[in-house]
């Protein structure tokens, strides 16, 4: 018995210690970052892991927020215009419909699910000309309008999925019992179903966003318009004319990616609950 706990504890140990590793692994590339964007350019020159002289500063982070030509700052107001509808949009209607999917028998119901399924599978790359085309015609080009819609079309399948696997997990007692009530559909749904729901709407609407904030693939084919660029395609053009400026361009990098990761862990929380699986009684 006590080297059966001997060795499940070896193996506790040695599994922290490989998670460890693989973690400090992720890292290194981010704390090279990190130290670019808050050391001179004469000492991350040599190397940042090399710390002869260290001569910490954030005039890196206030050259990107502010910069002349791309300031970071109308960069991330930018992507807030388009990351916090193009989350909500698509979270709601997609909650709406997995509901629907979840809840109610109709001709179609599975082969339906499947297709809408099956767009998730859909790379990019090989809809940008005509998606590009499309929205062209209708004049969304250079919009945030368009880029907004295609995100919530983009966000809305496999939040579709999510959301109809959990809703499935609910027990429909609550549901019924309302029904025998008086209650609506609708009702049921807005007044019942969302509240219970509550953490993996969470998961999905943080997902959405850190996505959208992080996408550059669309905002490159859709938006072009020096004013109208988001925070990520900004972080190219924070690199100079005539040399690179490590520094600023690692600064700016760290400016953008902090949004998401206090998004994160802001809810953390619900984030989890909903991922794991969370039923009310």
């Amino acid at each position: 018995m006590m080297r059966t706990v001997g060795r499940s504890h070896g193996q506790k140990v040695a599994l922290y210690i490989a998670a460890g590793l693989i973690a400090l692994i992720w890292l290194i590339p981010f704390l090279g970052v990190f130290m670019a964007s808050i050391r001179p350019l004469s000492e991350i020159n040599r190397g940042w892991w090399k710390f002869d002289s260290f001569t910490p500063t954030f005039k890196n982070f206030i050259g990107a927020w502010n910069h002349p030509a791309s300031p970071i700052s109308k960069g991330m107001l930018n992507s807030l215009k388009v990351a916090i509808p193009a989350t909500i949009v698509p979270v709601l209607v997609a909650s709406i419909a997995a509901y629907g999917f979840a809840r109610f028998k109709f001709r179609g119901r599975d082969p339906l699910f499947i297709l809408v399924v099956a767009l998730m599978t859909l790379p990019q790359q090989m809809i940008a000309v005509p998606m590009f085309q499309m929205m062209n015609k209708i004049g969304a080009v250079d919009s945030y309008l368009g880029l907004i819609l295609v995100h919530s079309a983009w966000g809305i399948p496999w939040t579709l999925f999510f959301m109809r696997n959990y809703f499935m997990a609910l027990p429909i007692e609550v549901e019924e019992a309302a029904r025998v009530d008086g209650a609506s559909d609708w009702r049921i749904f807005f007044q019942i179903i969302m509240p219970m729901a509550l953490p993996a709407i969470a998961s999905a609407a943080v997902l959405q966003f850190m996505w959208v904030w992080s996408d550059f693939f669309l905002a490159l084919i859709l938006i072009y318009s020096p004013s109208k660029l988001l925070a990520t395609q900004r972080v190219p053009l924070l690199r100079g004319v005539y040399h690179v400026d490590w520094g600023i361009l690692a600064a700016g990098s760290i400016i953008v990616m902090a949004v998401p990761i206090i998004v994160f862990a802001v809810m953390q929380r619900y984030y989890i609950r909903g991922m794991v699986g969370w039923v009310s009684k």
